[in-house]
This record gives structure tokens, C-alpha cells and sequence, in this order.
């Protein structure tokens, strides 16, 4: 399925020395594959064959092969249970996730619909936040997000993990944390606009863009002038 760079041109989206490869196959293609596989395997397989698959695939230099593995566990959804999350975080933590894309896919096909069925999972997410790995911090905002928008997550939550991102200096973080929030002011707008009034000087200025999208073009220059330091 591999086609050379051209149009199309993963790498473009990536930055850094992220010591990823690309097949360039496209979203649909490598779908496509997934949907074959599970089709093959549906009679014989549980979602323990297709863990075994996914943590050889995870560990694939290739994102479109992280990709495959992340998608075929999703198909499985219905079996989740709590001992998975510990699992996908230890691909977060020895860094075979290593990008953004495929931290996110993992937060919101595999993490966010777990703990949307096991609410009390959620507060682990806490102390992923204070993880020495840049991937287990995003996925603990990113994470989050499903079940705040299913209400199966307490906006607390949210906001408690937002607060320990704060001072992260990566820009990833940042951007997370901004659209975790501009999420959660989708259920509760005006307790947004306050959290943001209360601790703006202390904010990234990227996470308060982000988290203020959705306001008013003179709501969102209140806001901009409000958290300024």
C-alpha cells in the first residue's frame, strides 16, 4: 500500500526527532486493512489476539502500523476492561507512541471509551498527568475527553488534571490542555470562562487560545486581555 511522498506527505505533520516512518498510505487504505482483518478473524479472535497483535504493532517504527494496531483493539470495544488501561499506558511510557497522532488515537479510540464504561477509572488519569513521559501527560488530558463529553467523567477531574499541566513546557501540552478545555466549556461554558478569569496569568497563552474558540469574537478579546500576565 506504500506510495511515495509526494501530495501526500506525512512527514509534514510531525516535528522533531521523532524517529517515525511512513508508508503514506492514507487514512482510508489502512482502514480499509483493519476492517479486513477483523472481518478474517471475527469467529476466532478475542480482543486478546488483537492485543497481541496491537503490542507488536504499537512498537512498528511505521505510524500507519500503529495506526493498524490502535484501530483492530477499537473493534473490540464492547470487551474492554480496567486491566487494558495499565496496558496502554506502558505504550505511552516506553515511547511507542511517540507522536501526537498516535497518543491521540490511543486517548480516543482505546482510553476514552474505557473509562466512559468504567467511570471510576478516570481519577488514574490524575496521576498520569505527573508522569516523567511527555505522551503519559497528553494522553492524561486527552484522555479525558470522551468521557467529559459523555458526562461519565466529573468536570473536576478535568479541570484538577488541567491545573498539574499548567506549568508543562512543551508545547504539546499546552495544546492538549487548550482543546481539553475548550471541550469541557461545551458542557459548562460559563464555569470555562471562570477557571480561565482565576488562573490566567498562570495559563500558556497557546492553552487559553485554544480553550477559548468557541466564545464570541468579543468574548474571546475579553478573555485574551483578562488571563494576559
Amino acid at each position: 500500500m506504500a506510495r511515495p511522498a509526494g501530495a501526500f506527505d506525512a512527514a509534514r505533520y510531525f516535528r522533531g526527532d521523532h524517529g517515525l516512518r511512513f508508508y503514506n498510505t492514507g487514512t482510508a487504505p489502512m482502514r480499509a486493512l483493519v476492517r479486513s482483518i477483523h472481518a478474517a478473524n471475527r469467529g476466532r479472535w478475542s480482543i486478546d489476539e488483537a492485543m497481541a497483535l496491537a503490542d507488536q504493532l504499537i512498537e512498528d517504527p511505521y505510524l500507519e502500523a500503529k495506526s493498524v494496531g490502535i484501530e483492530l483493539v477499537a473493534r473490540y470495544a464492547r470487551d474492554f476492561r480496567p486491566a487494558l488501561l495499565p496496558r496502554w499506558k506502558r505504550w505511552l511510557a516506553r515511547h511507542h507512541s511517540a507522536n501526537w497522532a498516535t497518543t491521540d488515537a490511543i486517548c480516543g479510540l482505546l482510553v476514552g471509551p474505557l473509562l466512559v464504561r468504567f467511570p471510576d477509572r478516570a481519577p488514574e488519569l490524575r496521576q498520569w498527568a505527573r508522569d516523567r513521559n511527555l505522551w503519559v501527560r497528553r494522553a492524561s488530558i486527552v484522555g479525558l475527553i470522551k468521557p467529559i463529553a459523555r458526562r461519565s467523567a466529573p468536570l473536576d477531574l478535568l479541570y484538577d488534571v488541567a491545573a498539574v499541566l499548567h506549568p508543562d513546557e512543551h508545547d504539546l501540552i499546552h495544546k492538549a490542555v487548550g482543546w481539553a478545555l475548550r471541550e469541557a466549556g461545551k458542557v459548562d461554558p460559563a464555569r470555562l470562562e471562570r477557571y480561565l478569569r482565576a488562573r490566567g496569568p498562570s495559563i500558556p497563552r497557546t492553552t487559553v487560545r485554544y480553550a477559548i474558540e468557541r466564545f464570541t469574537p468579543p468574548k474571546r478579546r475579553a478573555l485574551l486581555e483578562a488571563t494576559r500576565g
